[in-house]
């Protein structure tokens, strides 16, 4: 009998071992002789290092080396370019690696016995640093006079500048009937994985350096240490144990290279684990971005014209800013049908905390300005925003900012209707007031759109390999795959469809994956891509092993790799392009509490629809938009990232505040819109990062809604609506 298994809420295969502390985590491992590695960080935003003495270091008790620039091979690394040293300091052959650009910068390691000893003769390092005055506005820093954080790479600190120009703008807003000007300003958020950096590096029996360390892209990881060691790819191996979360911010190496030169060098395993402070000064942020808009309309409510301007602040290095940025080029008209589009975006070096990518990349910023825009332009219009949404909503055929329609089937009008009837948008009186109380009741309405996989002219592809093992029927399969489980449940996907595939149960599917020596490369975990790309690939060889089991060939094994339709780059004087293969559409309606006394805002219920073509796995669908919603909540409310002079001050969880379970939605609903993609595997569109887009906006909507204030900047803290209701 065949199994159909694509469709199912089958429990996930890592559960078990998850909940019972079985599964090991990278700060779980250990091996006889393991040695302990501790870095030093430069804890200062901007400073040439003149010198770098370690012999007190080297001569403390249990340290067996101390490593500076001097000691990296090829001392450079990006995910993007390779803009940022591997350790800031002199003795380097390429130039400008003596400078340090923001607080994360790593400057020396120590390895050491144990980790105490370790900590203890970090303090011994005596560096002496030329303090520069730090760049850390981007709008000052992408002036002509500003000074250069990057030489080496150009004149200027401008990394980052996408144009679009799609008809004539002057012309559309003459014709307008009504214009909304606004600027706003989203803000940095901090990753807060349970896991935090850390990892194991040994030589494995083929004497290859092994990095056992959490991340997204093994085969990235592999090449970006090969590189900084100057090794052949083949002579590293990176393998991902349990990984506590990522949402973007494990795209980027921290401990890896550092990790791997030490293991080079002295024969033998090293560990690190970094504590929570390290992990928040260390490793990038979701980007800051100043939004400028102007967007006019007709009065019988079709949008007409766009106006916009983006600065994004990219921090010390590229990280992914220049993806980042891009994706927000194509979502900054949010998913309306707009003829005339005149935007510039703007990616800028300074000295904060690399912007870096987080589940939403670009998008989450680009939409929270055109849903308010959406928002003014239909109150102006005298229009409901959600009738306004729709009578603006892209439609099969219509072209995007960068000029060419996006993939069919288009299905921003589902969900928008879905969520409007599930909240009863119709029947809601809107705003209200608590009687009796200070406390005042709003909705609010966004949508938002996301690609899938990667853009601009990147052939996107993705590895798998199955075999199929027994006499007369079916009795096991293997599935091979390197696609990292990062906590969303691709792994149990993945085995869902190869058991899809092959007829069988899922409990007859063994699956291994994320070592770079024994699969082929499946592409990042990011762009909400791998159920997508995964799932072409697994049916791709598990169709190809079925074909041979059926030709009696015993076992059967099959690889196959899958190219995604291709994509173009944007025009660089007009954004003209054919950018993406896949979007996928969502829309949230919200209700929110706020106490005009105190100024704490309450989020009391959020309906959250989102076409995800096909949902492979219900339960793990609406799972990945409960915690994107809850996550994009504390983007919103809570989480406010301070610096000052360049420096980290919520360093902690004590002083960066994530949403408890008592602060979270009091209730989420999940509507699961599935309109087929042709592409996706049985039409599945990619969901990870997709409930996370409309939330701020929608928040901000219904504070608008409850209190008649908008409110342009967040996250909406009880400071922050106290002022902009002049309470304060």
């Amino acid at each position: 009998m065949t199994i159909q298994s694509v469709g199912q809420s089958i429990p996930r295969v890592d559960a078990l071992g998850k909940v019972t502390g079985v599964t090991p985590y990278s700060g779980d491992l250990s091996m006889p002789g393991m040695l302990f590695m501790k870095i030093l960080f430069a804890e200062r935003p901007y400073a040439r290092v003149r010198s770098i003495d370690t012999s007190k270091a080297e001569a403390a008790p249990g340290v067996a080396a101390v490593y500076t620039a001097k000691d990296v091979p090829v001392n450079e690394y990006g995910l993007q370019i390779p803009d940022q040293p591997v350790l800031c300091g002199p003795g380097a052959a390429k130039p400008y690696t003596d400078m340090v650009r923001f607080v994360g910068d790593q400057v020396a390691v120590v390895v050491a016995e144990t980790e105490a000893q370790a900590a203890a003769a970090l303090k011994l390092i005596e560096v002496d640093y030329e303090d520069l005055p730090p760049l850390l506005d981007p709008v000052k820093a992408m002036q002509p006079d500003a000074p250069v954080l990057h030489p080496d790479r150009g004149t200027n600190n401008i990394c980052v500048h996408y144009r679009i120009r799609k008809g004539d703008i002057d012309a559309a807003f003459a014709q307008a009937d009504v214009i909304v000007e606004g600027e706003y300003r989203t803000p940095v958020q901090e990753h807060a994985y349970l896991q935090p950096e850390a990892g194991l590096t040994y030589l494995d029996e083929e004497g290859r350096i092994t990095v056992v360390c959490a991340g997204q892209w093994t085969h990235a990881d592999r090449g970006s240490i090969a590189h900084a060691l100057n090794l052949p790819e083949q002579q590293v191996r990176v393998i991902y144990p349990a990984i506590g979360g990522a949402f973007g911010g494990r795209e980027d190496l921290s401990v890896q290279i550092v990790l791997a030169l030490a293991t080079m060098k002295l024969r033998k395993p090293v560990k690190i684990i970094w504590s929570r402070r390290e992990s928040m000064i260390g490793h990038g942020k979701r980007h800051a971005v100043l939004l400028k808009a102007k967007w006019g309309a007709t009065k019988d409510g079709k949008l007409v014209a766009a106006e916009s301007e983006l600065i994004g602040d990219g921090g010390a290095y590229m990280y992914t800013s220049n993806k980042v940025l891009g994706n927000a080029t194509i979502t900054h008209t949010g998913p309306y049908f707009i003829p005339n589009i005149k935007a510039d975006i703007y990616g800028i070096y300074t000295n904060n905390v690399p912007g870096a990518a987080f589940r939403g990349f670009g998008a989450p910023q680009a939409l929270y300005m055109a849903e308010l825009q959406m928002d003014k332009l239909a109150e102006k219009l005298g229009m409901d925003p959600v009738e306004f949404r729709l009578k603006n909503a892209l439609q099969q055929g219509d072209t995007l900012a960068v000029g060419t329609p996006a993939p069919n089937p288009v299905s921003i009008t589902e969900v928008i209707q879905a969520a409007r009837d599930k909240f009863g948008w119709d029947a809601e009186p809107g705003a209200k007031s608590v009687e009796g109380s200070p406390i005042v009741r709003g909705r609010g309405f966004a949508a938002g759109f996301k690609n899938v996989g990667f853009s601009f002219g990147y052939q996107e592809n993705c590895w798998a390999k199955v075999e199929v093992y027994g006499n007369g029927q079916i009795e096991r399969a293997v599935l091979h795959h390197a696609g990292a489980e990062v906590g969303q449940g691709t792994h149990t996907v993945m085995v869902q469809m190869a058991a899809h595939t092959l007829g069988i149960s899922p409990d007859k599917v063994e699956i291994r994956t994320s070592d770079s020596a024994l699969q082929g490369n499946s592409g990042s975990v990011s762009a909400s891509r791998m159920t997508f790309m995964a799932g072409n690939a697994i049916k791709g060889a598990a169709e190809a092993a079925l074909a041979k089991w059926n030709a009696e060939e015993r076992p059967a094994i099959a690889e196959f790799k899958y190219l995604a339709p291709p994509t173009t780059h944007m025009d660089h004087d007009t954004g003209y392009s054919m950018p993406n293969f896949q979007y996928a559409y969502a829309a949230q309606a919200v209700e929110v509490e706020v106490d005009t006394e105190t100024g704490h805002v309450r989020v009391l219920r959020v309906v959250a629809a989102d076409d995800v073509g096909k949902a492979i796995n219900p339960d793990l669908v609406v799972g990945q938009i409960e915690g994107a919603v809850v996550q994009a909540h504390g983007y919103a409310i809570t989480e406010e990232y301070k610096t000052r002079d360049g420096r980290v001050v919520t360093d902690q969880f004590s002083t960066y505040l994530l949403p408890t379970i008592v602060d979270i939605p009091e209730q989420v609903e999940a509507v699961v819109v599935e309109v087929p993609d042709p592409n996706g595997p049985w039409g599945a569109r990619g969901l990870g990062e997709l409930p996370y887009l409309p939330y701020a906006p929608a928040v901000a909507a219904a504070i608008y809604n409850a209190t008649g204030v908008w409110i342009h900047e967040f996250p909406f803290t009880p400071e922050r609506v106290l002022r902009a209701l002049g309470k304060i």
